[in-house]
């Protein structure tokens, strides 16, 4: 499950640079400035990764992006809801990523692979990707419609419970079918290893 947390650090790049624009904003009463921390923070983080040499895939570099351009729409036109709605566009892209069949499947130890269908991984894939689809659709109404105190509660709040509620979801049900299928492989061979005796002895009878 590592390599699948490591998956999601677009998301936690977008977060990142979305909660410091949350606390500023609620603390100083300044969305200028919030707006201006935000993009430097984001900046920051991708600075730091290329200056350990580190990775930074397209999604990362189009989070960034999406930083600079809302960031810059909010200074430019003195909206909030230009920062406020940037988290959608990242969990729509998401989402349609995650709607490639199988993409959960690589993440799956070969031990555990053994004990449950790839056709469960698929369907968990079209699940996640659900969630993104959801959490965007449900920033943006939040975002258009209600107060920037309002929307800092709801994106502090609901993208990290939900999906620590379907991890838990997720990797508990997973595990659990996984050693039920992995006692019921096991009870077969030990079945097959009393007939086999069985099997031979009376094969010595009749000859």
């Amino acid at each position: 499950m590592k390599d699948l947390l490591f998956a999601a650090r677009p998301l936690a790049l977008d977060l990142m640079s979305t909660l410091v624009f949350v606390a500023l904003s609620a603390l100083t009463h300044n969305v200028m400035l919030a707006t201006i921390v935000a993009i430097a923070a984001g900046a920051a983080r991708v600075a730091w990764q290329l200056s350990r040499r580190e990775h930074i895939n397209a999604m990362q570099w189009m989070s960034l992006g999406l930083v600079l351009v809302t960031g810059g729409a909010t200074l430019l036109t003195r909206d909030p809801r230009f920062m406020m709605a940037k988290p959608s566009v990242v969990y729509v892209l998401v989402g349609v990523a995650m709607l490639e069949r199988g993409w959960m499947l690589p993440y799956l130890p070969p031990e555990a692979r053994e004990h449950l269908p790839d056709v469960l991984m698929i369907r968990w894939g079209y699940v996640w990707s659900g969630l993104m689809f959801l959490t965007a659709a449900l920033n943006t109404g939040v975002a258009l419609t209600a107060s920037l105190a309002t929307w800092s509660l709801f994106i502090a709040i609901f993208p990290a419970a939900s999906k620590i509620g379907l991890f838990a979801i997720h990797f508990g049900s997973m595990r659990w079918l996984a050693y039920r299928n992995y006692r019921r492989s096991e009870a077969e061979k030990l079945a097959r290893a009393q007939v086999q005796p069985e099997a031979k002895a009376a094969d010595l009878l009749v000859a």
